[in-house]
């Protein structure tokens, strides 16, 4: 008897492999010992087949009885997941109401706080503006009181002071005019008085005109001729300032202007007479000749 112990399980399965079907072509005898070998040791084919269809259809219904187990294990599964995730949702979303719930309700205390606060801010801040507004109001009317009393103070000192200024040009003018009248002093002296109380009073200056009369439309005979004008903004205005003034010196006077007129091209575009005392017969004349008439330079309106 072949001793195969030394021959291990591979080298076996490739002799049966490799060598067996090369054997089998050389010694067909073998290929009918191996049938015979094998039908006598496995069943036939048909049982082996209907033994095979058993065993599959077997491993089906199994098959199948696991997939309706997995199915209904999956299906509940499923279905406890479904409700615990319906239940963690509805638990989430209680949870994020309540949440939602308590930050509006913090927001709304919040709001009804920083409102409390705004008004209160407001209303302070309203006071202390109606406050600062009676305090400013008060002390402006202090201010422009004390300003309107000052002003008020430093008018009527001003207007004292032009009085008493004016009173002593009137006392000077008069005794100069008494002076020239009665020969203590000089006519000149009395129409320099004159002139710079004009110069001072209003903004013009005034220059005396001399010019030679020879023809002697005036005195009759060839003669200087002065004449005072009061000159501004190219506008010339006659004027006679004199201690005294006749009514021959007013026709004189007039006689002065008409040969300024005539011999100078410029018309005069008033006539004055600034006298302190002027005889009535005078006055009339001048207001026959369209002469304004002034003792005192302060008595005209305007230059």
């Amino acid at each position: 008897m072949l001793d195969l112990s030394n021959i291990n399980k591979k080298t076996i399965e490739t002799i049966i492999y490799q060598k067996l079907p090369e054997y089998i072509k050389e010694h067909p005898e073998v290929k009918d010992f191996l049938e015979k070998l094998l039908k006598e040791k496995c069943a036939d084919k048909k049982k082996t087949e209907d033994r095979f269809e058993k065993l599959l259809a077997e491993l089906k219904a199994q098959r199948e009885e696991s997939e309706k187990r997995w199915k209904e294990m999956k299906e509940e599964s499923d279905r406890k997941w479904k409700e615990m995730k319906e239940e963690s949702d509805r638990k989430w979303k209680e949870a994020m109401d309540e949440i939602r719930k308590l930050r509006e309700e913090s927001e709304k205390r919040w709001n009804e706080t920083m409102d409390e606060i705004r008004k209160l801010r407001e209303e302070s801040d309203r006071k202390w503006k109606e406050m600062k507004e009676e305090s400013d109001r008060k002390w402006k009317e202090a201010m422009d009181e004390i300003k309107r009393l000052r002003e008020e103070s430093e008018k009527r000192w001003i207007q004292v002071t032009e009085e008493i200024k004016n009173l002593h040009r009137k006392y000077d003018v008069g005794i100069g005019a008494l002076g020239a009248r009665w020969g203590i002093q000089a006519e000149s002296t009395f129409r320099e008085a004159i002139r710079g109380i004009l110069e001072e009073s209003f903004p013009v200056k005034v220059e005396r005109y001399l010019a030679k009369d020879e023809e002697g439309e005036i005195f009759g005979q060839p003669d200087q001729v002065e004449l005072d004008l009061i000159i501004r903004d190219g506008v010339v205005i006659a004027a006679e300032i004199k201690s005294s003034m006749s009514k021959s010196d007013v026709y004189t006077f007039n006689r002065k202007v008409n040969f300024y007129e005539k011999k100078e091209g410029k018309k005069v575009t008033r006539k004055l007479i600034i006298s302190p005392m002027v005889e009535n017969s005078a006055k009339e004349v001048a207001q026959r000749l369209g002469i304004e008439v002034y003792t005192y330079p302060d008595h005209i309106e305007s230059l």
